[in-house]
């Protein structure tokens, strides 16, 4: 055994699934062969670099070089292509990952084991005369266990796979007390799994959930880089207000322990809290936005993009609210409206068609198990025309329906999610739907306003089964409008001298918008929470892990 765990530990840097490939008769073939030089083991699963100059004498002396780094070989590639692995039969393979379920018959055991990469498992077939069955005999593999085993590709004799591992070796890298793990082959609840959110990444609902995710911040980038955006990092804390709600997170370093006393935080001779003896000097906070500091970037660049982590301080428990969560923010600059709308519609069809062309077994997966129907869903999404109007001919929309709603219908309250997917659900039939020119009053204080002087130049873009999904306005480019506007509200002008000179030095139309990122993969894979899609929820009263 202490020779297999020595093995263990050379092949730790190696990949999670390689090939060991047998020595090619034509010596220029494009798989390399695996090789064992030094006990180490070199996959065949990469190309190999250009130079082999031999270390200089200096480096021997001082120590080993570097390896090559090399793409791993995951089972989604194995398993994932046209002929469903079968192109590998006769090949030999190390896999690497955690077992799912092992089950022992009279004259072969089966071990399912998964890296990761997808919903599919590597089936493992092994017999007791293979090297490493004693871990089978004693216990040792078991749901959650990791396992290293090597193998030849076979076709497989069920139906559910093509192809199937003949195990040669079994060596066990981690065990799991079967007593003692929370997964199982069974049903838990989502509730449960949050409760565990260290572990929830190996069920297949979760697993899929991050792939997804993972594709859609992928075609996220992919969509603005291809359309000449720059990619602003904007800060995390700030000294503004982007909404102007007040439901800010604050930032200090006055209260340093959990044995602080609120007596020695330092305040003024009117007994307020002394902002100027903190870290930044006056009150800070984690930002709600990253659109104010991305148009300062746009008024430069003219196109850019902000992708990242964002903090609401309201105390809600909804399944639609977390208090960090993570915003994409394009802004346009010379754009109107009118652009803003378009790249919202473009920016969510390509997002949802590069899901639905490079998730496919995922996505089975939420349509069968999640909600039937999603592909379809989003199929029409980026197949059907989007239609916009006004928020006043929705309000009349709503009104005329003679549907009785939760929330009244009436001009000038702010549209509900029921009213939303009402419109996109029934009155439209399932497509998106964007809505427009919106009471200046419930809208913030950036967004320029109408001819009408009542309304400000906005849009939702509402989604079935989430409502609105995109939020976006042209921005307020008049320096009087919108001082006029912050005084309106009582909002501290000298606090966004810095966002009125934009105002004053060059000043440009420019448009954008919002999106929860989130939300966006709870419209793709149809999960009805949002704690269910972010790897660890921040919740009232939750923050844990």
């Amino acid at each position: 055994m202490a020779g297999a765990a020595a093995a263990v530990s050379r092949r730790a840097a190696t990949l999670l699934l390689s090939s060991r490939c047998r020595r090619p008769t034509n010596p220029i073939s494009p798989l390399i062969p695996t090789v064992r030089a030094m006990n180490r083991r070199f996959l065949c699963s990469s190309s190999v670099s250009a130079s082999t100059a031999e270390p200089t004498e200096a480096a021997g002396q001082l120590g080993d070089t570097v390896k090559e780094f090399r793409k791993r070989l995951r089972i989604e590639e194995l398993k994932g292509g046209p002929d469903e692995g079968l192109s590998w039969v006769g090949k030999g393979l190390t896999v690497r990952g955690w077992v799912r379920t092992c089950r022992v018959q009279s004259s072969v055991t089966f071990i399912e084991v998964n890296d990761g990469s997808c919903l599919s498992n590597m089936q493992c077939v092994m017999t007791s005369d293979v090297e490493g069955y004693d871990q089978i005999e004693s216990g040792a593999v078991t749901t959650g266990a990791s396992v290293l085993i090597d193998g030849t590709v076979v076709p497989s004799q069920g139906a559910k796979q093509k192809i199937e591992l003949k195990v040669t070796q079994l060596v066990v890298i981690g065990r799991s007390d079967p007593t003692s793990y929370p997964i199982q082959k069974k049903r838990v609840t989502r509730e449960f799994l949050r409760s565990i959110a260290h572990l929830r990444p190996r069920t297949n609902t979760f697993s899929a959930v991050t792939r997804v995710r993972n594709a859609l911040a992928y075609a996220t980038h992919k969509f603005f880089q291809e359309n000449g955006f720059v990619w602003v990092s904007s800060p995390i804390i700030t000294a503004s207000d982007c909404e102007g709600a007040g439901e800010q997170f604050c930032v200090t370093t006055m209260i340093q322990n959990d044995n602080f006393t609120v007596s020695k935080i330092p305040a003024t001779k009117d007994g307020k809290i002394d902002w100027s003896q903190d870290f930044f000097g006056k009150p800070a906070f984690l930002t709600v936005s990253g659109q104010l500091n991305g148009e300062t970037y746009a008024c430069a660049l003219s196109d850019i993009y902000t992708f990242g982590p964002t903090f609401r301080a309201e105390n809600s428990n909804t399944s639609r609210h977390l208090a960090e969560f993570w915003m994409i923010e394009p802004e346009l600059a010379f754009a109107d409206l009118n652009d803003d709308m378009a790249c919202a519609t473009a920016y969510l069809q390509y997002v949802v068609k590069y899901v639905l062309e490079n998730c496919k077994e995922d996505m089975e997966f939420f349509n069968t198990w999640i909600e039937k129907g999603i592909i379809n869903r989003l199929n029409d999404v980026v197949e059907k025309s989007f239609v916009q109007l006004s928020y006043s001919d929705a309000i009349d929309l709503l009104i005329k329906s003679k549907k009785k709603f939760e929330f009244p219908v009436k001009w000038g309250l702010d549209l509900q999610s029921e009213h939303e997917r009402y419109i996109t659900e029934q009155a439209f039939g399932g497509s998106p739907v964007i809505i427009r020119d919106y009471p200046k009053e419930i809208k913030a204080f950036y967004m320029r306003q109408n001819d009408d002087a009542k309304t400000v130049a906005a849009m939702d873009l509402l989604v079935p089964r989430v409502g609105e999904l995109i939020g976006g306005s042209q921005r307020e480019e008049r320096l009087d409008y919108l001082e006029a506007r912050l005084e309106e509200l009582n909002l501290n002008k000298e606090i966004y001298w810095w966002y009125l000179d934009l105002r004053r030095f060059g000043s440009v139309p420019h448009a954008g918008f919002g999106l929860g990122f989130e939300r966006l993969v709870q419209f793709a894979t149809g999960i009805d929470n949002i704690r269910d899609v972010i790897p660890f929820p921040r919740t009232p009263g939750s923050a844990d892990f």
